[in-house]
């Protein structure tokens, strides 16, 4: 287990639960890692409600309401696809906070305009919906999930101090 990670998570359960929040994921490259730290606290499941690892395009329309339109035009790992994909968990969910992740994980499947490490993270935090790029070093597979769940798992932390109990 990753210490680093271990210690974010259990600072976002441990303020959601001061704060009386609710948080849920919707994962594609980091193939639930975001969940699998939050679920590691003990406690968690009085603020984490769940998660929707969409690996699959359809998952991400089917599952996420991503629409044929977004995932044609722009694609799977784009800025509208990651709003798109937080928006409909934080309404599937009903919660407070919601985070989206969609990315290159490598070693393949990167280009030129969207190469390895390339990652759209969605934020929806008090009905508001913000939207990062990221373009994480290409330090392989399980290094570019790792950077990504870092910095999901910061943004979510930084996230909170804007809502107020």
């Amino acid at each position: 287990m990753d210490e680093e990670l271990y210690k974010l998570a259990k600072t976002i359960i441990r303020s959601a639960k001061a704060k009386g929040l609710t948080i849920a994921t919707a994962e594609s490259c980091t193939g639930g890692w975001i969940a699998k730290y939050l679920t590691d606290i003990p406690g968690s499941s009085s603020v984490y409600k769940g998660s929707i690892v969409a690996y699959a395009n359809e998952v991400k329309e089917n599952l996420l309401g991503v629409s044929k339109e977004t995932m044609i035009e722009h694609g799977a790992v784009s800025e509208q696809t990651a709003a798109e994909m937080v928006k409909n968990c934080a309404q599937a969910f009903s919660v407070d906070i919601a985070i989206s992740v969609t990315g290159i994980a490598g070693p393949g499947g990167g280009t030129a305009e969207k190469p390895v490490g390339l990652v759209y993270m969605g934020l929806y935090i008090g009905g508001e919906i913000k939207t990062e790029e990221f373009q994480f070093e290409d330090n392989g597979r399980d290094g570019v999930r790792r950077s990504a769940v870092h910095s999901g798992l910061q943004q979510i932390i930084s996230s909170m101090g804007q809502i107020h109990p």
